[in-house]
């Protein structure tokens, strides 16, 4: 064993302090970790702990019990604390077993994706058609993302080159620096070319230090950032009584519910979106599912009891 005592306190405040300096995590993460340790320190002491080589494994099963009353998203992050406390316990040679390993950690439900009927995405992309100076590139970028899927990190890294506008094709860097060539549709085209001819030039000349060729500009001529995509979206939203309803993943969460919707199989959904997995895809089979089984309900007449 190390020199840290093997007192409670002194290995949960070794572990902080790991991972601070090691692992170089935030402030507000670290702050988590710490309320949630103490939470767990607290907890062994009900149970005369006065060590950490004193807790076994029905120490930890009896703490996660105690946290099913509340969320299991909290539960779930509470014990991911822990089972991470025990762990470098175990790398720092204060104990030989690791007696969280085995702790089942609570199993947090599912969110589906929340994905806007296509009425609620028309009037969104309508309300882009005003007389304002950067109307023309609000359409285009909000169009552009429901047609393509594109993570709004990947939109605004895009260049002008990158999109094909005769093929109606672009190509999008993933996640992990995977390319994927996803096809753009006929309306995400007109409204890029609007922009691109009618407005881009003007915000061009306004760069002070030129933009690197990015295809999405700010007022000032500079590369639209993600905060910049969202406040766009925002706007728009609130135009039509979306306020609160939508980001520029919902967007991504749209295209994807409504080509399954449309027919399309999940593994040419799973290529457009650019996930490396099928499994990470078929959340949105779920909300098709519960779609049908809305609309089967209201409409077969042997669906529900009277």
């Amino acid at each position: 064993m190390n020199g840290v005592s093997d007192d409670l306190d002194s290995r949960v405040k070794a572990h902080l302090e790991h991972l601070s300096v090691e692992r170089g995590l935030s402030a507000n993460t670290l702050a988590a970790y710490r309320r949630d340790l103490s939470r767990y320190r607290v907890f062994l002491d009900t149970r005369d702990r006065a060590n950490f080589s004193d807790i076994d494994r029905a120490d930890v099963s009896a703490f996660l019990a105690s946290l099913q009353d509340g969320a299991a998203s909290s539960a779930a992050r509470t014990m991911s604390a822990v089972r991470g406390l025990h762990r470098f316990a175990v790398a720092e040679g204060w104990v030989g077993v690791d007696v969280s390993d085995d702790v089942a950690p609570p199993q947090v439900p599912m969110r589906l994706p929340k994905a806007l009927p296509l009425d609620d995405i028309e009037r969104l992309l309508a309300a882009t058609e005003i007389d304002e100076p950067m109307a023309l590139r609000d359409r285009a970028l909000l169009e552009f993302l429901y047609s393509t899927g594109a993570r709004v990190s990947e939109a605004v890294a895009l260049d002008v080159d990158d999109i094909d506008r005769e093929d109606r094709t672009v190509v999008l860097d993933g996640k992990g620096g995977k390319q994927r060539l996803v096809p753009v549709g006929s309306y995400a085209c007109r409204a890029v070319d609007d922009y691109l001819v009618r407005l881009r030039p003007e915000l061009t000349r306004k760069a002070r230090s030129g933009n690197g060729g990015a295809l999405f500009l700010n007022a000032r001529g500079g590369r639209l950032t993600r905060q910049g995509a969202w406040t766009v979206l925002g706007a728009v939203a609130e135009r039509v009584g979306l306020a609160g309803r939508v980001s520029p993943h919902t967007l991504r969460h749209s295209f994807a519910t409504h080509l399954l919707d449309g027919g399309a199989d999940i593994r040419t959904v799973q290529e457009l979106l650019g996930h490396s997995s099928a499994t990470t895809t078929q959340i949105y089979t779920r909300v098709t599912v519960d779609r049908l089984r809305e609309v089967y309900a209201t409409s077969h007449p042997r669906a529900l009891n009277s």
